[in-house]
């Protein structure tokens, strides 16, 4: 199967590839951007090469498709954004996204969460799209709601970081009938 690219006004979301794996260290190391993330920081560039690793492999699987961000200008990659947990059968999946700190504030995630929306309704046939936010991330938990999802509940102590357990809101956003 081929990578599928998509496009925005101002961005291009391609496929993670091994040059990659510094760009995401940076956003994956960084304190602020991991703050609400659900895993812990990485420490070395081979956490990095793994995590590309595991994002051929969820594909290979058809388990997860992730989507590197890049601004149209630039090469280098700023964020990631895709699907997990992809149930073919139950045609869902959760979406998950991070971007480079330095580019918060401009609707960059906004609209690389739109155009991945609009895959998974479109070309991967999918009827819900989940998503899973620690309560305390503020400005993710607006952003879905911005963009249509709807709150479902509080999952409770559903995600440990750093040794604690944290409540998340699961929302959901369904396809058009």
């Amino acid at each position: 199967m081929e990578f599928p690219i998509l496009e925005t006004d101002r961005l291009l979301l391609r496929e993670i590839k091994a040059e990659d794996a510094q760009n995401l260290f940076i956003n994956f190391s960084n304190p602020e951007v991991m703050k609400y993330y659900g895993s812990e920081r990485m420490d070395d560039i081979e956490e990095a090469r793994g995590l590309i690793h595991s994002f051929h492999i969820g594909l290979k699987e058809g388990k997860a498709i992730r989507w590197g961000i890049q601004l149209k200008n630039n090469n280098s990659l700023i964020g990631t954004v895709g699907f997990h947990a992809i149930s073919p059968k139950n045609r869902r999946a959760e979406i998950g996204y991070e971007l480079n700190q330095v580019y918060w504030g401009k609707g960059l995630a906004k609209e690389a969460i739109l155009k991945v929306v609009e895959h998974g309704f479109e070309e991967m046939e999918l009827k819900r799209i989940g998503a899973v936010v620690f309560l305390e991330n503020k400005s993710s938990n607006e952003l879905l709601l911005k963009l249509g999802f709807r709150k479902e509940g509080i999952l409770r102590d559903y995600m440990i970081q750093n040794g604690l357990s944290y409540d998340t809101n699961v929302y959901a956003l369904l396809a058009q009938k």
